[in-house]
């Protein structure tokens, strides 16, 4: 495995929710086919089930008291840049947001299901009185497929011609567990810098959140840290990663470091690592060592369940990525990092996905804090060791009785999942109740 490849594709730079940030993606991309933005009368999204879910109800950044694809979508026609991938709408300003909410009061914006496609699957049709663009994803939220102009192929990769990962996927990796574990010692002066970024961008909304305790804002990061007057170090990585997801899915304009194609996740699988490093006084290579780890075992576990699986991949994947890494902090085995793994999963294997949203901050938090619990006691040679529930001898066995639990057991769970949740809004559509 290359590693500097896997981080440039798996660990990467996103603006808000993933989700809407691919949406906004392929609309700037048909904009872009079709030149002049002026023009442009209608956009008409299409998503996976699974995406749809997650862009049904999050904030978008820079966008107050309007929430959802929808938005990201109208915003790109008019801020959008393509070339920013997951940051696409960096350069969105108040005036933009005006214009875009107005429009989407027109109908002009419609975003709606394609339970027919599976995984992450964005198609934008951007149009106007004389030409139409299509921009797709396929499989990955940052990865342009292909594009056509009036019918016309303009772009394409080998995306549409595979019907898996791409074969590139890094996070394909083959080999055993403790193959895995033992990439992170690879870190060199380039890996060690890149990692390290991804700390300071998640500390960063971190403080963000950390700043809302003290206002009158309601905050679930400032209620959960009142209950515990004189919190202890597993504690205070849970309130982390609750404020900066929370400062996350309220629509933060800061950006987060990615993992696997999930900015929540990249704060999982970061920020626990980081804290428990700082408060043991670990060094920076150690460090990124311990935060490559993390972020191979989330990928490996995000690979085999997928990509936006029915189960929260925060908790289950990048849950278990940071058990590895804070054991990683301490120089233990492949063995008992695995150990870790397993305990995590055996407690948090079952936590559902019902979309981005600020309650997802808890689940982020519930992450952090059983990771670094699950990672203690491994380092203490306690925890589930023998084969119990879903829970096998090894690692490689675990991960794949979720997978099989997630593609037989939850295969319809997205979709009822959406059901839920327009009958919770049956007031209005998609566009209006995110407004």
């Amino acid at each position: 495995m290359q590693i500097m490849q896997f981080l440039s594709t798996e660990v990467v730079p996103a603006l808000g929710c993933t989700e809407p940030g691919a949406v906004a993606l392929a609309v700037s991309r048909a904009c872009e086919a079709i030149g002049d933005r002026s023009e442009v009368t209608s956009v008409r999204v299409r998503l996976s089930d699974c995406v749809y879910k997650n862009g049904i109800d999050v904030g978008i950044p820079g966008v107050r008291n309007a929430r959802g694809s929808v938005v990201a979508a109208a915003l790109a026609v008019f801020c959008g840049c393509y070339q920013k991938g997951l940051q696409s709408l960096e350069d969105c300003e108040a005036q933009h947001v005006r214009s875009a909410l107005s429009w989407i009061d027109t109908g002009a914006v419609t975003v709606e299901s394609a339970p027919e496609h599976q995984g992450v699957f964005v198609e934008a049709t951007v149009t106007t009185p004389s030409h139409s663009a299509t921009a797709v994803i396929l499989h990955e939220h940052g990865k342009i497929s292909d594009v056509t102009l009036d019918g016309q192929v303009i772009e394409q990769s080998d995306e549409r011609s595979r019907p898996g990962a791409p074969p590139m996927e890094p996070a394909a990796f083959e080999g055993t567990f403790s193959e895995l574990y033992a990439l992170a010692d690879s870190v060199d002066d380039d890996i060690e810098l890149y990692v390290l970024r991804g700390v300071d961008m998640n500390r960063a909304i971190c403080n963000e959140g950390l700043s809302l305790m003290s206002g009158d804002t309601g905050s679930l990061a400032g209620a959960l840290a009142s209950t515990v007057p004189d919190p202890d170090l597993g504690f205070q990585v849970r309130i982390d990663c609750v404020a900066a997801a929370e400062a996350r899915m309220r629509g933060s304009t800061l950006p987060v470091m990615s993992s696997s194609g999930s900015g929540n996740a990249g704060i999982t699988a970061i920020l626990p690592v980081s804290r428990v490093a700082r408060e043991h006084s670990v060094g920076d290579r150690t460090l990124a060592q311990s935060l490559l780890a993390s972020h191979l075992v989330t990928s490996y576990v995000k690979h085999r369940i997928g990509r936006l699986a029915p189960v929260c991949g925060c908790v289950v994947a990048a849950g278990a990525g940071a058990a590895a890494g804070i054991c990683r902090l301490f120089d233990a085995d492949a063995q008992t990092a695995g150990r870790a793994i397993r305990t995590l999963l055996a407690n948090t294997a079952g936590l559902f996905c019902d979309g981005a949203k600020e309650s997802c901050a808890l689940k982020v938090g519930t992450a952090a804090h059983e990771a670094y619990l699950a990672a203690m006691l491994s380092l203490r040679g306690k925890g589930i060791d023998r084969p119990q529930g879903v829970i096998a001898a090894t690692v490689e066995q675990t991960v794949d009785n979720l997978a099989r639990l997630n593609e037989r057991g939850l295969a319809g769970l997205d979709r009822l999942m959406i059901e839920i949740i327009e009958q919770r809004d049956r007031s209005g559509s998609v566009a209006e109740t995110s407004r």
